[in-house]
């Protein structure tokens, strides 16, 4: 699917707009989304969000959350959980640790999951993928040869050649 404002390289982001009902859909690339989060960090900063997922959580995890686990501060930076949902950061890798019972419901409703997996760029995830698909073939192909199947290993050491050409 191709960007919706450059109109050259492909969508890797979906934007879903519903106001009254009506729902108005926006597919971006990196930098098109990219330009696309600075202007809408103007209008809602980081910390505005985080906040906002904060209230909408269930009320006994409210509640919970404002007695006890807010006066909690980390060891290493003295920054409370009450600052982190004021100014939308950590202060410290500390802090992921001492307020993880906090933060998990929250990285689970942002991102789906409590695991950062990060994200390839696509020039090198085609580089990884190419040297995932040569590693194996070689291995089928050595395995080939233990067992005598010379035909099959043919087969295979063309494949590898089409493949470190870049076919």
């Amino acid at each position: 699917m191709q960007c919706d404002v450059c109109k050259k390289q492909d969508a890797t982001v979906h934007l879903t707009e519903i106001v009254d009902d009506k729902v108005k859909k926006l597919h971006l690339c990196e930098n098109c989304a990219r330009e696309k989060s600075e202007e809408m960090e103007a209008h809602f900063g980081l910390a505005d969000l985080l906040s906002g997922l904060a209230d909408l959580a269930p009320t006994s995890v409210k509640e919970t959350e404002e007695t006890e686990k807010i006066s909690v501060k980390c060891p290493k930076c003295g920054f409370t959980f009450r600052d982190f949902r004021k100014i939308g950061r950590l202060g410290c890798p500390a802090c992921y640790d001492t307020f993880k019972e906090n933060l998990s419901p929250l990285l689970k409703k942002i991102h789906g999951s409590e695991r950062h997996v990060g994200k390839i760029p696509s020039k090198e995830e085609v580089k990884r993928d190419t040297k995932t698909i040569l590693a194996n073939l070689k291995e089928r192909l050595i395995e080939a040869i233990k067992l005598e199947e010379f035909e099959e290993a043919a087969r295979l050491r063309d494949q590898i050649g089409e493949v470190e050409r870049g076919k």
